[in-house]
């Protein structure tokens, strides 16, 4: 398998391999796991506290502060506002809703496919 280094080359080869313009980084999806599994945690850990979700100060404070750092790591998600929204019903705190959103966002390969030839990918000319 080959990395690919190239920026033009690497979305060429996203288009052709029908990955999702939404897909994110490994490493990236990796900081955002961790910091939605600790979110998810403190709020299942202290659940009196979290429970009652819009109406619990703690609760919307920690669940503001999850859905900026995720949106400073992912950039703009519309599953990070269903997410948000979905924190704000009562007892939905029993639920790890923010690492259920982040596993579900596609990552992108790092690496070409086994086989696959980058001289056939096309090459945009550059601007003059």
């Amino acid at each position: 398998m080959t990395e690919i280094r190239d920026p033009k080359k690497a979305a060429a080869l996203l288009a052709r391999s029908h990955i999702s313009p939404a897909a994110v980084d490994p490493t990236r999806k990796k900081i955002a796991l961790g910091i939605a599994a600790i979110a998810d945690l403190v709020q299942i850990g202290a659940f009196p506290i979290f429970s009652e979700g819009a109406l619990s100060i703690p609760d919307d404070a920690l669940d503001l502060g999850v859905a900026f750092i995720l949106l400073l790591v992912l950039g703009f998600r519309w599953r990070l506002v269903f997410s948000l929204a979905l924190e704000l019903v009562p007892f939905a705190t029993l639920f790890p809703t923010w690492t259920a959103v982040v596993i579900s966002l596609p990552t992108v390969p790092k690496q070409l496919p086994a086989g696959a030839d980058i001289r056939a990918l096309p090459v945009e000319s550059p601007d003059i």
